[in-house]
């Protein structure tokens, strides 16, 4: 461990020039101290790092001096995947990977190359959680993925909305979707099903698994499997089946505009086909939604600049939250 830091604060110092102790403390996550002795351990393995004193001081070095141990290991080449989002990337436990790693790939560079990484660094953040939620606990996030890599079986508590199962997994990839962690596994075949149809893959949040226990055997990975065009399509069909009817509503200028950002492309899709405004200047849309007990709460956030005229039973059940609502606010006097 020891070692790694040591080489991590070698490139440090190439890369960036003068650091402070403080600084490469920080990058470090250790004390200044610490650092010290580190810099001493250096030089006493013939690194030329050179002390400069003075407010404007700190480490660098010598003039012309550059490290050629630029080569990079497994696990940090897999972490140059999540170059860009360092959160996700210390989610599953290569935050420490991908860190040396881009000093590497910044040391391996031509020095107006390597600035140019810089400056897109400074310039560019992704942040994957949205906004107003906090990420859900992962803790067993890393031993997933491990099984990932690894192609291993693992068995695992998971907690549904009906109770909590007991199931083995085939994991085949993990999504970050908006924030949230998700596994897409095989699950072990029924004792009854055909030895030669293997189950569909399926999608797991990982933040409902309660105990994750990794199996020493591997399996093979279906060889006709993509991950990516797999969570597109299950995607599509959960949004077809979560937005199975169609609201025709009549809205204000408000709700126009509050529409998109309250449900998203479905929003959007429904302003592109909205027809010309009334004297009031309302305009009626046709607007995909899900089930009267979500599209109740979705549409009340709309508030009264947003009125349901179909089809009936929906319209009838925002009538009846709003009859709810007005005898909870109703003033006693």
């Amino acid at each position: 461990m020891r070692a790694d830091r040591l080489l991590t604060l070698l490139l440090l110092l190439q890369n960036r020039g003068r650091l402070t102790a403080r600084e490469l403390a920080a990058e470090l996550e250790v004390s200044v101290r610490t650092v010290h002795r580190d810099v001493e351990a250096l030089g006493a393995a013939g690194i030329p790092v050179c002390a400069d004193r003075g407010p404007a001081g700190g480490y660098r070095l010598l003039d012309g001096y550059r490290t050629r141990l630029t080569g990079l290991t497994g696990t940090e080449a897999d972490s140059l995947l999540f170059a860009g989002a360092p959160g996700p990337a210390a989610d599953l436990g290569l935050g420490a990977d991908l860190a040396t790693a881009r000093l590497k790939l910044e040391a391996a560079l031509p020095t107006a190359l390597a600035g140019r990484v810089r400056r897109v660094q400074d310039r560019f953040h992704l942040d994957a959680p949205a906004w107003f939620r906090d990420a859900d606990p992962v803790p067993h996030l890393a031993r997933i993925a491990q099984a990932v890599w690894d192609q291993r079986v693992i068995r695992a508590d998971y907690r549904r909305w009906r109770g909590e199962v007991r199931r083995e997994l085939r994991p085949l990839g993990l999504v970050l979707k908006g924030g949230i962690w998700y596994l897409v596994a095989q699950p072990n075949a029924a004792p009854d099903a055909d030895a030669d149809a293997a189950p569909d893959p399926r999608t797991y949040r990982v933040s409902r698994f309660r105990t994750v226990d990794l199996g020493s055997e591997p399996f093979d990975r279906p060889p006709e499997f993509d991950l990516a065009a797999y969570w597109q399509e299950s995607a599509r069909r959960m949004e077809a089946a979560c937005r199975h009817q169609t609201a025709r509503l009549r809205l204000s200028p408000r709700a126009v505009r509050l529409l998109p950002m309250q449900f998203g492309s479905a929003g959007a899709r429904a302003l592109a086909g909205a027809g010309e405004p009334d004297a009031d200047g309302r305009v009626e849309v046709e607007l995909e939604v899900e089930p009267d007990a979500v599209a109740v709460g979705d549409l009340l956030r709309l508030g009264p600049h947003a009125e349901v005229l179909s089809p009936p039973h929906l319209r009838a059940a925002l009538r009846e939250a709003v009859a709810a609502l007005s005898a909870l606010y109703e003033d006693p006097a």
